[in-house]
């Protein structure tokens, strides 16, 4: 029995042959979409292709087990997206916790410097300062443009949740902005 031949990855197209992106559960503008959410999440660089996979898989699963796809694939990717940025600051936070105590047992001095004040830095340090639910809202709001109301149906909360996480969120951020005399 012949097979398709496989060449880099792919499959030869012909009629009926199909390549593996023809099954990608994400396009392109979703993809694009998921990667800001990650990055805008705090998850590093290196990290955004593993962070990409990971929702697809979950996409593929959900579709798997025989639940019915989410009615805005984009929006639940997003949110999908935002959790997994929120698993990577806590696993962060657990090995910071971790090196701390190893840096107690042998304290070093670390090297003076200035920090820069540039205005994308300042927000960034501000995001990671958040608690989990208001960054997450922040960055479905104002980075995936997500509404109010389709992040209060992804997070399973009422819309004045969303709106009170906001509104907190943003204000917290502002402060941060002036101590720091960013603006």
């Amino acid at each position: 029995m012949r097979g398709v031949p496989v060449l880099r990855g792919r499959t030869r197209r012909g009629r009926g042959a199909r390549t593996a992106a023809d099954d990608d559960p994400l396009d392109a503008a979703q993809e694009r979409r998921v990667r800001a959410v990650l990055a805008l999440g705090g998850v590093p660089q290196a990290d955004l292709p593993d962070g990409v996979q990971q929702v697809r898989l979950r996409l593929l699963e959900r579709a798997a087990s025989g639940r019915e796809a989410p009615r805005d694939v984009s929006a639940w990717a997003a949110v999908v997206a935002s959790n997994l940025a929120m698993d990577w600051h806590r696993a962060r936070r657990r090995q910071e916790r971790l090196g701390e105590r190893l840096a107690a047992l042998h304290p070093t001095q670390l090297p003076s410097g200035e920090e820069t004040s540039l205005l994308s830095l300042a927000v960034a340090r501000g995001l990671d300062e958040l608690p989990d639910a208001q960054r997450q809202v922040v960055v479905l709001r104002f980075y995936a443009d997500l509404p109010v109301r389709s992040i209060a149906e992804q997070l399973g909360v009422p819309e004045g949740t969303v709106k009170s996480r906001l509104h907190s969120a943003v204000r917290a951020l502002r402060t941060r902005l002036h101590e720091d005399e960013v603006v």
